[in-house]
């Protein structure tokens, strides 16, 4: 007899309170909802609407309070907050409110610390009680794999000064008496976890808001959004059109939650998340539960609150409920649990509380929350819209990153970038055909709440909606034994498995919903072998690929690139303020340059080449000016013809972006190209470039066979160099530049000639013994190497100087670029941080996110890891970080500590390096070996 049943015979389950629910304001303190109050009592709330607003805040809950409270923080005074109900009705008010403090994210333990710190001080500033309770937390481990991950979480937290103690089974039980520890591995005691409530939270943040100046009104429901059109085509929020009136305003924050999509749709924007009906219940009183840590159990996907002398449990199921369509009136909603989905959870809280038993429950709370395709929240400025802000898809964690996100997302609007690199939380990060894609929304955010409780492995990849996009090369990769790593979107090799054919196969929803598990388990099966915080077993073939690029030659597809042309009469002024690096170079050269925000942090690396216009299609472009008079205003509009007629000629850039951050780039570049009104166009031609690759100390004889017309010499072709070239009949670009720190080049080519180009590629390889390679081995070669994976070990808030890539800024030139003033400023006051790699001789598996010891304090952590096989030892880079912010970090500095790299909670001794490891003199890029 299972529990659920056990609970119902003993009557431990009071009907009373598990069928009601809750749609109106004037139930007192709503019986399922375990708050003493659920909305505060003094009313912060206009009646009047004000005519025109710097910033209107959609939403009273968690986000919204917390994104207007961070405003008047940052001197908005004419900021107001719109509430179609009350504040909190939405999801905030029945939210379990716990607030963690380690996640597997060192900019998610950012912004908890943010949240504590913030919630620590709240009522000395605001005379209200936001109700934090830090009672500590405990997160429970049944295996060694998942204590690793805890080791790893306790070593990241000590980066941020985050308190946690790895605790065995014995001293678990001395902490919770009532924990069941049989089955215990080890637990990881943070002690100051807590919870908050989330009707107290808000009262304070409102409070301090309405008295900076901030403005309040609820019952306003929002009926409409107006914009305007710009002379170079973007769209502008220009007024909010409600029940109680209309507000002028340039920006708008949708901190709307579940109804977010309603929101977005009054302005034809995508809003990509779902909305389940998530649960917990509450007990009745537990002798002895008084003061007890909060509990996550990721193995048995369940969490324990402490509520008073009770407890509230939940977790999250396979099968959660969907609400297809929320109502737009729904306020204080609840709804009747359904213990078929909600009972799986019943059996594992008894066996981890085994005196849940024989306790009562008291109420259940089943409200609507809403989630994302990667568990992630969404933030930024809509890149279709000018001052639409996204602040929803919190994924029931609101409450814990309230605080962090709304100062983040605040200091975006404000500043127009945050402080933090939040590209994770970017509404960015998915391009448009990802956005607007129903089946992909549905079934990414279903597997992402199936898995949230699953461990965090360094490598792991989804099963929801796959094969979205694909190389033309891509069946004969996985002939090729290819196991495919998805990318927004993007089938690309991750490594070539000599196991045989492993096809990624339709979702089965992990079996949920009716849907059979699927019969051929290959793919899942070479993903388990990466399912360790040890080597992996596939650890010996990325040797063989990395040793096949190092010794031979091998063949990277890198086709989920994003590739553009800019062009127009003021594409070179664009070029000069957009990229760091000298961009008025002759046609037929390439620079790898950063590109910079205003506060002279790196927004990409990418490569662009100079193209002189004189051909007529993608991979080898004609551009096109002309000029449209209108009786107002004269307009260029420039154009690039991929026909066979070839018109005036004009010069023109070609930009190849990676892929992970390839609509990032591109909204950059086309929205700096608007902000400064140059005439200049930006043309996407990422779906119609593959990118091959070719790379190792035979390219050159290979692709002297490949293009016999060509010459390949350095005298002849470069490093850094571009050319059109011909291989079997098919016309490519060439571009003689590595990422991987070999002699190699890039082929550019299209995609109905990518077939029959590889297959020559690989036919006249044979003599050199080529190799496919994944980005698997990408990942080790470069960071031998020393190059830098953009949101890695580069990021948003790094910059050049600190990063090691002053060379990529023209700083001794007059040209004046985005960020310089502030690069100067940086650079003369002197540096924070800087990066440095470090060398660890013994073989030792690291990852990233391990802390970086200097003597006797911890300085920084790394930022990306890997094993090197060429240099035979493991490789970190990370910033290391000055411990006096009046005094700059130096070279002596650096150069004089003992390091050591924390792994697990053991420390390595480590050798810091300020150049890279392998091949630091770049002889062998440039052909010497």
């Amino acid at each position: 007899m299972n529990t659920l049943r056990r609970f119902r015979n003993l009557g431990l389950l009071r009907k009373s309170n598990l069928t009601k629910p809750f749609s109106s304001v004037s139930h007192k303190a709503w019986e399922g909802v375990p708050y003493e109050t659920v909305l505060k009592t003094e009313s912060t709330s206009e009646q009047i609407l004000p005519t025109e607003a710097d910033v209107v805040v959609l939403g009273g809950g968690s986000i919204g309070c917390n994104t207007l409270y961070h405003l008047t923080k940052l001197g908005v005074k004419n900021a107001v907050l719109l509430e179609r109900n009350r504040l909190t009705s939405g999801t905030t008010w029945h939210t379990a409110g716990l607030v963690w403090r380690l996640r597997p994210s060192d900019i998610d333990v950012r912004l908890l610390a943010y949240t504590h710190q913030l919630l620590k001080g709240l009522e000395e500033e605001t005379g209200i009680d936001p109700g934090y309770i830090v009672n500590g937390g405990l997160f429970v481990a049944s295996s060694k794999e998942r204590l690793d991950e805890y080791k790893r979480l306790q070593t990241l937290g000590k980066a941020f000064g985050t308190e946690s103690y790895v605790l065995g089974p014995s001293e678990t039980k001395k902490l919770y008496p009532l924990m069941n520890v049989d089955d215990v591995y080890g637990t990881l005691y943070s002690p100051r976890d807590g919870v908050v409530d989330p009707a107290g939270f808000c009262t304070a943040l409102t409070r301090a808001a309405t008295r900076a100046g901030a403005k309040v009104v609820e019952d306003c429901v929002v009926t409409g959004i107006d914009t305007d059109t710009s002379l170079f085509g973007s769209r502008q929020v220009s007024a909010v059109h409600t029940n109680k009136g209309t507000i002028k305003t340039k920006c708008v924050v949708n901190c709307t939650g579940a109804w977010a999509p309603y929101i977005g749709s009054m302005v034809d924007v995508a809003v990509p998340l779902v909305v389940t009906k998530h649960a917990y219940v509450v007990t009745e009183k537990i002798p002895g539960i008084s003061g007890m840590p909060n509990v996550r159990d990721h193995d048995l996907s369940i969490y324990f609150k402490l509520q008073g002398d009770a407890l509230s449990f939940g977790g999250y199921e396979n099968d959660p409920i969907f609400i297809d369509k929320i109502s737009k009136d729904e306020a204080f909603s609840l709804y009747e649990l359904d213990w078929d989905v909600f009972g799986v959870h019943i059996d594992k809280a008894v066996n981890r509380c085994p005196t849940l038993a024989t306790t009562g429950i008291r109420s259940t709370v089943c409200g609507p929350e809403s989630f994302t395709p990667d568990h992630k929240p969404l933030m930024g400025e809509e890149p279709t819209l000018r001052g639409f802000y996204h602040g929803c898809g919190f994924n029931s964690a609101g409450m814990m990153f309230g605080g962090g996100c709304g100062w983040q997302l605040a200091k975006w609007i404000v500043q127009g970038r945050p402080d933090f690199d939040m590209f994770s939380y970017d509404i960015r990060r998915f391009s448009p055909d990802l956005t607007r894609n129903t089946d992909w929304i549905r079934q990414r955010s279903h597997e992402a709440y199936a898995k949230n409780y699953s461990i965090v492995y360094p490598h792991d990849e989804p099963l929801a909606s796959r094969k979205m996009k694909k190389s033309p090369i891509a069946p004969l990769l996985e002939k090729a034994g290819c196991v495919f790593q998805e990318r927004h979107g993007w089938e690309r090799p991750g490594w070539f498995s000599q196991s045989g054919i492993a096809s990624i196969q339709p979702y089965d929803w992990y079996g949920a919903y009716g849907h059979a598990i699927n019969e051929d388990q290959a793919y899942v099966e070479r993903l388990k072998e990466d399912y360790t915080f040890g080597f992996p077993k596939n650890h010996s073939i990325i040797e063989q690929e990395c040793r096949g690029a190092r010794e031979r030659v091998a063949i990277f597809d890198m086709s989920y690139f994003g590739n553009y042309y800019l062009t127009g009469p003021d594409a070179q002024a664009a070029a000069d303020w957009i990229f760091t690096n000298n961009m008025r170079k002759p046609a037929g050269e390439t620079s790898y340059t950063c590109m910079l925000n205003a506060q002279a942090g790196v927004e990409s690396d990418l490569t662009v080449s100079f193209i002189d216009g004189s051909s007529t299609a993608p991979w080898e472009p004609s551009f096109q000016v002309f000029i449209f008079i209108s009786s107002w205003k004269p307009r260029v509009f420039v154009f690039v013809s991929f026909n066979d007629v070839r018109f005036s000629q004009g010069k023109g850039f070609y930009i190849a972006a990676g892929g992970g951050s390839a609509y990032q780039s591109f909204t950059h570049i086309r929205k700096t190209i608007e902000d400064n009104r140059f005439d200049a166009k930006l043309v996407n031609l990422s779906d119609s470039i593959c990118l091959f690759s070719i790379q190792g100390p035979k390219s050159r004889e290979l692709m002297e066979k490949l293009s016999p017309a060509t010459r390949f010499a350095n005298e002849n072709f470069p490093f850094s160099a571009h050319k059109l070239i011909e291989i079997n009949g098919h016309i490519c670009r060439a571009l003689r530049i590595s990422f991987v720190g070999e002699m190699g080049w890039e082929l550019h080519v299209p995609p109905s000639s990518a077939v029959e180009v590889y297959k020559a590629v690989m036919a006249a390889g044979k003599d050199f013994g080529i190799c496919n390679a994944g980005y698997r081995a990408i990942d080790s070669l470069s960071l031998e190497k020393g190059y830098r994976h953009w949101h890695m070990d580069l990021r948003s808030e790094d910059n050049p100087l600190e990063a090691g890539l002053a060379f990529t800024c023209k700083l001794k030139s007059t040209v004046d670029f985005l960020g310089r003033k502030a690069l100067e400023e940086k650079r003369q006051k002197g540096l924070s941080k800087r990066i440095a790699v470090f060398a660890i001789e013994e073989k030792l598996p690291l990852w990233g996110m391990e802390a970086i010891w200097r003597n006797d304090q911890v300085v920084g952590y790394l930022r990306r890891a890997d094993y090197g096989f060429s240099v035979g030892c493991s490789i970190g880079y990370g910033y290391v970080h000055s411990q006096n912010e009046q005094e700059p970090i130096t070279t002596k500095y650096l150069m004089e500590g003992d390091y050591f790299i924390e792994a697990m909670g053991d420390k390595y001794k480590a050798r810091i390096q300020l150049k890279p490891l392998f091949d630091p003199e770049n002889k062998r890029v440039n052909g010497f070996y």
